[in-house]
């Protein structure tokens, strides 16, 4: 999870000692181009591929995280 939260960190252009779960993405650079670079985070994470609709909904840290669960599966 540590590589998924520094990943995300870099993604939002911010200190990775501010992501946690409850991190609310839309308050930092949660934009087109951040939900990309998060598909490509968690592919290289989790080996999971996200769409880009189902993480634009995402509005918390744990919302992408429930979202890979949910996923592998």
């Amino acid at each position: 999870m540590n590589e998924f939260y520094q990943g995300i960190a870099e993604i939002l252009e911010i200190d990775s000692l501010l992501v946690n779960p409850n991190l609310v993405l839309e308050e930092y650079a949660w934009d087109s181009l951040a939900i990309v670079s998060t598909i490509a985070l968690v592919d290289d994470c989790f080996d999971v591929m996200l769409d880009g609709k189902s993480l634009a909904a995402c509005k918390t840290v744990a919302d992408i995280s429930a979202l890979v669960e949910s996923k592998k599966g």
